[in-house]
């Protein structure tokens, strides 16, 4: 029989979470919550594995006498790997990935990693590029790395404490590790350069069957006998795995939150800048996706703060329309397709009211996402989930900007936990959004075209 309630390990790099999905009504039904600790003893800063294993262990157990479950999925975030040895322990603690001593061999490292055109990994700082811890950890702890038997992505990791089957995946290969090579589909140039073949685990499919909880422990935990548990997603790609479901490529999605990340499946590599914050990922079903970003919500709390004006009117509009008024990229400097542009206004910032800024800095953010989805090569209907995605003006900017339709998701059925749990049963999600109608077309696109011009003359 098919799942239908399934438990979900969602491991973000702030909080960790323990859903309980149905996957009939598409929603979570219950949930336990913990902060995701960095401990600062021992070798580097490093996650606090233990207790999250007593968090996860406390929660199923609590949980699945609420709600029988009938299978377990994992999700977390990327750039962190499990170096286990052969009795199944740990040789070294996971590494916290914004720690910055992988960058004492920066030099050292970007002698051996692989071109953008093999991996499609821009060079990012501290360990954010997995393939930059590991060299890292392999250099300063070479007895600890010589114990290593297994190298497994963090889902992977967590599917293993559950099961004992090692496992590796390629939605956590392929997000900006430099370990994958788009082109033959294999492990890249780093990985045999570094003799880390040996110990990486076979390849799986996220949404294959890793293996059964071990009976001692499902016993433990009240589990149902022969509780399956899936391999595993990358947590960004859990949130995009519903509209893969839902919608023939090619099409696009923009995730928003602290980055507005612009993904396009179906999309072209072709047109990724690593200078412009461009990145190839993976997704679930093992197809290349083309990958644009920039710090949108960060740019959003910068500029309007927590208290947004509570109405704007038509006047405001046809203001910022008609001036027109632009803000210029990048308000924040060092990311984005403009990385290297000091942000400012054509106008002088005092002589606008609260009405006209923020539906001048809502263009700003559409017309900045419109770039990222040029470059990730984007077509078809546009999806924006997140907090954008009940800006009207974003969204009527955005469909404007681009000349696609734009669907905007207001409902809670899309996230990491809804979409890894589909991992038990990948099937439709039901998760279309609202087609956003554009009030005024030709001067919304008239200002998109302003916009570019001012931005292209600098």
């Amino acid at each position: 029989m098919p799942a239908r309630i399934v438990g979900v390990i969602d491991i973000g790099k702030s909080n960790a979470k323990f859903a309980v999905v149905d996957l009939d009504a598409h929603a979570e039904i219950d949930v336990r919550k913990t902060p995701n600790r960095v401990q600062q003893t021992a070798l580097y800063p490093h996650y606090d594995i233990h207790g999250l294993w007593d968090f996860i262990r406390d929660s199923i157990a609590d949980l699945n006498r609420l709600h029988p479950l009938d299978a377990l999925c994992v999700t977390t975030h990327g750039a962190s790997a499990a170096l286990v040895d052969a009795a199944g322990d740990l040789a070294l603690p996971v590494l916290d990935y914004e720690y910055a001593g992988p960058d004492s061999v920066r030099a050292e490292y970007d002698a051996v990693r692989p071109d953008f055109s093999e991996s499609f990994t821009p060079r990012l700082p501290a360990g954010l590029n997995l393939g930059a811890q590991l060299f890292w950890q392999q250099k300063s702890f070479p007895g600890e790395f010589a114990r290593t038997r297994w190298i497994m992505p963090y889902p992977q990791y967590w599917g293993f404490r559950l099961t004992g089957v090692p496992a590796s995946e390629l939605t956590s290969l392929g997000c900006h590790t430099d370990l994958w090579n788009f082109e033959t589909d294999l492990y890249s140039s780093l990985v045999f350069r570094q003799g880390w073949l040996d110990r990486m685990p076979e390849v799986k499919p996220a949404s294959e069957v890793l293996g059964l909880v071990h009976p001692e422990l499902g016993q433990q935990l009240g589990l149902r006998p022969r509780t399956p548990v899936h391999v595993g997603i990358h947590d960004s790609n859990a949130s995009l795995l519903p509209h893969l479901l839902d919608h023939q490529p090619p099409f696009a999605v923009v995730s928003t939150g602290t980055w507005v990340i612009a993904t396009a499946p179906g999309g072209s590599l072709a047109t990724l800048d690593p200078a412009r914050d461009c990145l190839a990922n993976i997704d679930a079903l093992g197809r290349p996706v083309p990958s644009a970003r920039f710090m949108g919500g960060r740019e959003y709390q910068q500029l309007v703060g927590e208290h947004p004006p509570a109405h704007v009117g038509d006047a405001a509009i046809a203001r910022v329309l008609d001036d027109p008024i632009i803000l210029h990229p990048s308000v924040t400097a060092g990311s984005g397709p403009f990385p290297d542009r000091k942000s400012h206004w054509n106008v002088p910032a005092h002589t606008l009211d609260d009405e006209t800024r923020f539906v001048a800095i809502s263009f700003y953010l559409a017309m900045m996402t419109a770039e990222c989805l040029e470059l990730a090569g984007a077509d078809g209907n546009t999806v924006i989930e997140g907090p954008f995605a009940t800006n009207r003006l974003f969204a009527e900017m955005l469909a404007a900007a681009t000349g696609r339709p734009v669907e905007s998701m207001t409902s809670s059925q899309t996230g990491t936990s809804i979409g890894a749990a589909l991992l038990a049963r990948m099937q439709p999600a039901r998760t279309r959004g609202t087609v956003v109608p554009v009030s005024s077309a030709a001067r919304f696109a008239g200002y998109a075209a302003k916009w570019r011009a001012a931005v292209a003359k600098g």
